[in-house]
């Protein structure tokens, strides 16, 4: 990390807060021995109890990732337990994540749940953030995904939903000037109330306080985090993956969609100078997944090459009805930041520090 994310904070002996906040805050607390076989063994009995008679006692939802794929490889033969696998179709899909999700689904015998969010919607909703110029690009992916699972869980009682979020690939989080909350309902909706010109009918919403606490403590669903209670290594989760179910490797995290290639690999860096992969790699500096030097080579090359860049490029703005000339003057526009739109940082700030008070937030948010 570097100060692209302007609020880092180096100490004395060159360190910087996230370094601090793991060894600190997140590796005292991350327990991946008996401990962590502890809660798998509480939490596994309790969901299955729950679930007892029902054709399915939790949801994953699968991106065709390494994260939720390799989860539900765990899920099922390592828990015994019995998940539908709910899949959102945002329109973006690669042909890599399509892959691996079938291969996931029929590896494992699974049924899959599909929601297909309704382009025009979705087409116009995108459109809006790029015209609002802002680096958050994936929001209206990101909203579309989590405000589909935890709709369908509260519609039809499911009370456990699996997620494949984890210490050992994301224990160093983007910052909000890079990645603003996807879930901040006021700024999406003003956002497309500004550059928008079609209605969201039908596209999924959730607000943050409605899956944070009326979902929670009063629909009673529980989400939980299996991959912080396993040793998780990510290049060994993806061999095993490809050599049990013939999954396909892709080239870096989130990669498995090629509107996400495309938005953090090309359009974030070059237009306002933030590269995730610094966020990502340190996680895996931290883990002892790979090295700092590394981590350095990796960064000072380009996230994918020029060709595939402008054949990127070509296939967004044909997927948006724009012109590529269209495109490019858009990110040849003045940069803007979450700040210049309505939002509730304030209040989603006060739930932050509440959460990481209770230990449920151990990541630096800011």
């Amino acid at each position: 990390m570097d100060t692209s994310d302007q609020g880092i904070v180096f100490d004395q002996n060159g360190l910087c807060d996230y370094c601090n906040n793991f060894y600190n805050n997140i590796l005292p607390n991350w327990h991946t021995d008996r401990l962590g076989q502890i809660e798998i063994d509480k939490m596994v009995s309790k969901i299955k109890k729950d679930g007892k008679g029902r054709d399915y006692d939790c949801l994953l939802g699968i991106s065709g990732g390494v994260d939720s794929s390799y989860l539900a490889y765990l899920a099922v033969e390592k828990f015994g337990l019995k998940p539908l696998i709910f899949h959102v179709d945002a329109g973006w899909n690669s042909q890599q994540a399509v892959h691996n999700i079938e291969c996931i689904v029929e590896g494992l015998s699974l049924q899959l749940h599909t929601e297909v969010v309704n382009w025009q919607e979705m087409k116009d909703l995108q459109l809006a953030y790029f015209k609002a110029q802002v680096p958050h690009l994936d929001t209206p992916q990101d909203h579309a995904f989590f405000a589909s699972l935890y709709n369908f869980a509260a519609k039809f009682k499911i009370k456990y939903i699996l997620n494949g979020g984890n210490y050992s690939t994301e224990c160093v989080r983007e910052p909000i000037e890079w990645a603003y909350h996807a879930s901040d309902l006021i700024q999406l909706k003003d956002i497309h109330s500004k550059f928008g010109s079609r209605p969201l009918k039908t596209f999924p919403m959730s607000d943050i306080f409605t899956y944070k606490l009326y979902y929670r403590f009063i629909k009673g669903i529980q989400v939980w985090r299996p991959l912080n209670c396993v040793p998780y290594i990510k290049e060994e989760a993806m061999q095993l993956l490809i050599d049990k179910f013939g999954w396909q490797k892709y080239q870096h995290k989130h990669y498995e969609s090629r509107f996400t290639r495309f938005y953090e690999g090309y359009w974030q860096p070059t237009k306002f100078g933030y590269d995730k992969r610094r966020a990502h790699f340190s996680s895996l500096i931290l883990t002892k997944q790979m090295t700092r030097e590394e981590a350095l080579i990796k960064i000072s090359q380009p996230a994918y090459d020029a060709k595939t860049i402008a054949q990127d490029f070509q296939y967004i703005s044909s997927k948006l009805d724009i012109s590529v000339e269209d495109l490019q003057n858009l990110h040849n526009s003045p940069n803007k930041s979450w700040r210049d739109y309505k939002s509730r940082k304030f209040f989603i700030d006060i739930g932050t520090k509440v959460m990481r008070r209770l230990g449920h937030q151990r990541g630096i948010i800011r």
